[in-house]
Parts: structure tokens; C-alpha cells; sequence
């Protein structure tokens, strides 16, 4: 399949990003609400800004796309 689709330029403002932080290098009142866990994963939208953390890669694409978002794995 060659066809071409025009997302248009609303999609690009869509695109969030989702990454792997380490609960250590989060606030303490942070650390203390992740139960333990070691790393959370969170959402930033394309300036950086954290929109969300959550506990799992799987949770955060479905965060992001239940908000009408368009998530990309950040390494």
C-alpha cells in the first residue's frame, strides 16, 4: 500500500511521550505514594511538561490514548 493520508497539522500538538523514571529520582512525597515500586513511567507532552506518572508502560499509552493523544516510547 502506497497511499498517502494528510494528518493534518492538529496530530502533531497529539504526540506525547512516554519514558521509564526512576522512582529515586522523584519529589519525596512522590516516593512515598509509589508502594515500593522502582521505576514508574511518565507522560510528557512535546515541551517537556510531565502530564502524568503511572505504574506501567502499558498504562500510560492507555492513558494517553483514552485522552485523544498519540503516544511515542521515549528510551
Amino acid at each position: 500500500m502506497n497511499t498517502k493520508y494528510d494528518f493534518g497539522p492538529e496530530t502533531e500538538n497529539n504526540i506525547v511521550y512516554v519514558r521509564p523514571v526512576s522512582v529515586a529520582d522523584l519529589p519525596q512525597e512522590v516516593r512515598e505514594q509509589a508502594g515500593g515500586m522502582e521505576t514508574l513511567f511518565a507522560v510528557h507532552n512535546a515541551e517537556g511538561e510531565r502530564l502524568a506518572l503511572v505504574r506501567d508502560r502499558k498504562l500510560a499509552f492507555v492513558l494517553a490514548r483514552q485522552n485523544d493523544l498519540a503516544p511515542v516510547n521515549v528510551h
